[in-house]
């Protein structure tokens, strides 16, 4: 009789070879056929290796997460790492973390302002609204897309804790002038780095990952992202008490720091008193935070392990993918607003901005250009304030703030639109896009 070891090692080089045929037989890209603005990317690895998870049946976060966390942390060049269930998840996090009486004066506490952008994909805002804090809205540039910084000062109350930004489809915001705004002001920021992994910005120091410099970052891992494990995401930080904190509040606020499954790693199980607890009580079920479940499955994990690999390879193909779209526009200034970056910065593009000028109008250019089969997409909520979700604070007139006017966000909503470039895209994939899109501004 064949022992579990040796079926397990049939079973796995058979998921390898399935794998391996399957990409044989795809077919070479036909011009019309569809251009999705992102799709996974991947080998038999990850495949081999959620098998080999899925045979080990240990469902919750498990030896893959520990695994994925180390390398991860590793690869971003960080201390702590919290791996959690999405993106959105890992923006509750970052910002639930600065909420934790442990940080005494610099807590964030209801009515505190913190300052972001409108043009953003809603759960960067999320969590300030849904905790009581209030959202101070800025106005962002056409071509980078990111915050005006311009306006930080003007921004500034006795009630400001916070920076929350995301570095715009891969494009970093201008993170030299914010962090010395944070420092000068003894502010937190927090990076939304769900679109930007493997982006990186020179502060002064030398070049650094994004999502490294403030003082959390947050990545997400869904499908459409530079790494994917279906479902998932990253909290991550160098501060110690922030570390400790992250953690608590995604393991149900819990004050134990043992992994799922083990048992007194402190060797102080039983014999310390906490709050108004009766001394002695297991501290496996002492709570110093009111937190969440966040985590993934091992088998989320796994897959995260074998992309994590890849990273390089995804970000530098971005870049090539979006040079070529940028080269291949270029002739069209006179219709489009092309998106550039700062100088001391090092994007990892998400996608492709564009923006109409006046006379063009967007919608008829973005019917033309999915007709032809290539997928768009908006950035994202345009302009948050004028969705349903704000209805009820818009209307009360109360809740947020607004400094300035913002002038660029409406015009990104009605004008702005952006196609994909993820790393599977081919030379006559991206050759059939611009032919597409110059079309498109022409007719």
């Amino acid at each position: 009789m064949r022992t579990t070891d040796e079926i397990r090692q049939d079973i796995l080089s058979l998921v390898r070879e399935y794998t391996e045929a399957e990409q044989q037989e795809k077919q070479p890209f036909r011009p019309g056929q569809r251009i999705p603005y992102c799709s996974r990317v991947y080998d038999a690895e990850e495949r081999v290796n959620l098998v080999d998870s899925a045979l080990e049946f240990w469902l919750t976060a498990g030896r893959f997460c520990e695994d994925f966390e180390q390398n991860f942390a590793r690869y971003l060049g960080v201390n702590h790492v919290a791996v959690v269930n999405s993106g959105s998840s890992a923006n509750l996090l970052a910002f639930m973390t600065l909420t934790s009486p442990l940080l005494k004066e610099r807590a964030i506490r209801r009515g505190d302002e913190v300052i972001c952008v409108a043009a953003a994909f809603p759960t960067t805002v999320t969590p300030i609204v849904q905790f009581g804090a209030v959202p101070v809205f800025l106005d962002v540039e056409l071509g980078t897309y990111n915050i005006d910084v311009g306006r930080l000062e003007e921004a500034l109350s006795e009630k400001t804790k916070c920076i929350f930004l995301a570095h715009s489809l891969g494009n970093p915001f201008d993170l030299k002038t914010v962090k010395d705004f944070c420092d000068k002001h003894n502010l937190w920021l927090i990076e939304d780095n769900c679109d930007a992994l493997g982006a990186e910005f020179d502060v002064g120091y030398g070049f650094q990952k994004t999502g490294t410099i403030g003082d959390l970052g947050t990545s997400s891992f869904y499908p459409a992202h530079h790494l994917t494990m279906g479902e998932g995401g990253a909290v991550y930080t160098n501060n110690d008490l922030l570390g400790q904190i992250m953690l608590s509040m995604r393991d149900w606020g819990r004050d134990c720091v043992c992994p799922p499954g083990k048992d007194n790693t402190c060797m102080h199980r039983f014999d310390s008193q906490y709050g108004e607890l009766p001394k002695g009580y297991d501290h496996k079920y002492v709570y110093s935070h009111l937190g969440y479940n966040l985590k993934i499955t091992d088998m989320q994990a796994a897959i995260g392990c074998a992309q994590l690999k890849k990273v390089p390879g995804f970000v530098q193909k971005r870049r090539e993918n979006w040079q070529t779209l940028k080269d291949g526009l270029s002739g069209l200034e006179d219709r489009l607003i092309l998106p550039y970056y700062e100088e001391n910065a090092r994007p990892s593009w998400f996608g492709f901005l564009m923006t109409v000028r006046e006379g063009l109008n967007r919608d008829k250019v973005v019917q033309y250009i999915e007709c032809k089969g290539v997928q768009t997409r908006m950035l994202f909520s345009g302009n948050l304030l004028r969705q349903p979700c704000f209805d009820e604070l818009r209307q009360a007139g109360n809740g947020y703030r607004v400094v300035g006017e913002l002038t660029n966000t409406d015009r990104i909503m009605r004008d702005t639109f952006w196609v994909g470039v993820y790393p599977g895209m081919t030379d006559e994939m991206l050759d059939y896009m611009v032919k597409t899109i110059c079309e498109a501004v022409s007719r």
